[in-house]
């Protein structure tokens, strides 16, 4: 379906995903609409990790400036043995690997990263954002797309991007309803402020603890004021992406087998948020006629990596360059999308399984993973990652010029 004039879209859903392919899609001139579900825009949630690919992309997007200003820059990458408490993998990501790289490793409160993508939405006259309207359908039409809410509204568009999350209402539509896959684990997320948090644990790096059936991840957050706290261990609980307390006594309960002095630490928050993780099989397609998926949407990962808000950024950047390339082809800008982006986001989907299963093994299993890691170099660990954390969803892109807050 070919047009002459800027086309208009539809974001559903207003998290980082959706957000970030609204601003790249007006940075092309499109005009945005993004409805999400929420009274107000937001996002719940503690720190989160953004490789030298999600800089990359945020570059490209135009708010690498701003997330540069809020994020805390890590000097290590470190794994430790939670049984043994020695030191299995230290990988320096210093200015050796910010060269290398192109970019840095730093860690970023969660609503900080959002809120740079909100504030440049909402400085753009191309993007208009609306709230507490839930997408439950889409029907392709000769001229677009015609959307349905929960609350009986219809908007029409040239195209809708499915930017909302895991359980997608537009994927469940495009799939038939592929089912949810539980990973075994649960995810306990808690902020400690920076003086309950023990001195000799206060690193500058993205640390995490390893052991059978768990493990525990610790950084700083927000100017040093607070570090981020996550604990994971296996678990039977079926109920996929919630966000409800959890109990301090299972925590602790759960890593009784982990050195004492990532014990006590465990015992310290007293408001620890609990989340059942998941992800779902790849499909071959994520575009139907004029609608596609994006971040969550399209290919929910297990956290390992540290690459969901990244992945969701690339496809932002990704599917911003297809409309920008396409013109005001809609359909051939989707389909560009879809051809790049799926082996992509998929090799680290299926990547993120396997990292999980090797974080959590035991025995003779656990020794040969010690050993393995044991043995790289910094240079090795750099050019063992660099396809993941070197690009941004393109190949040969380059960041816009202009930064947030000056949007198109």
């Amino acid at each position: 379906m070919a047009k002459t004039s800027q086309p208009s879209v539809i974001v559903a859903g207003g998290g980082i995903g959706g957000l970030s392919a609204a601003m790249g899609l007006a940075r092309t001139g499109a005009k945005v609409t993004v409805l999400e579900q929420a009274d107000t825009f937001g996002e719940i949630g503690a720190g989160i990790q953004i490789g030298p690919n999600g800089f990359h992309a945020m570059d490209y997007l135009g708010v690498g400036k701003t997330c540069r200003e809020r994020a805390v820059y890590i000097d290590n990458l470190i794994m430790m043995d939670g049984l043994s408490g020695e030191e299995i993998l230290r990988a320096p990501v210093d200015e050796p690997f910010r060269k290398f790289m192109g970019n840095p490793y730093a860690v970023i409160h969660r609503a900080d990263l959002h809120s740079a993508f909100l504030d440049a939405c909402q400085a753009s006259p191309n993007v208009t954002l609306v709230n507490k309207e839930r997408v439950i359908s889409y029907e392709n039409t000769p001229n677009g797309v015609r959307v349905k809410t929960a609350a009986g509204t219809v908007y029409e568009a040239d195209a809708l991007i499915g930017a909302d999350g895991i359980r997608s209402k537009i994927r469940e539509q495009m799939t038939g309803g592929d089912p949810l896959r539980l990973s075994g684990h649960v995810a306990y997320r808690a902020v400690l402020p920076i003086e309950q948090m023990p001195e000799d644990l206060r690193w500058n790096a993205a640390a995490i603890w390893v052991g059978p059936k768990t493990h525990f991840v610790h950084y700083p957050l927000q100017g040093w004021k607070t570090f981020n706290l996550v604990a994971t261990f296996v678990t039977d609980l079926e109920n996929v992406g919630s966000n409800e307390p959890g109990k301090r006594e299972e925590v602790v309960e759960k890593f009784q087998h982990i050195v004492p002095r990532i014990r006590k630490v465990l015992e310290i928050p007293k408001d620890w948020r609990r989340w059942v993780l998941g992800d779902r099989d790849p499909i071959p397609h994520w575009v139907d006629g004029n609608v596609a998926l994006l971040g969550d949407a399209a290919h929910p990962t297990y956290q390992y990596f540290a690459q969901g808000a990244c992945m969701a950024m690339e496809d932002s950047v990704c599917l911003s360059d297809a409309f920008e390339k396409a013109g005001s082809d809609v359909t051939a800008a989707l389909k560009a999308y879809e051809t790049i982006r799926i082996p992509r986001a998929y090799r680290v989907v299926l990547s993120s399984r396997e990292l999980g299963r090797i974080f959590h093994v035991e025995g003779v299993e656990r020794l040969v993973r010690n050993a393995w890691l044991k043995d790289k170099t910094p240079d090795e660990f750099n050019h063992s990652v660099r396809w993941i954390y070197g690009g941004n969803g393109l190949t040969g892109a380059k960041p816009h010029a202009v930064e947030s807050g000056h949007a198109a």
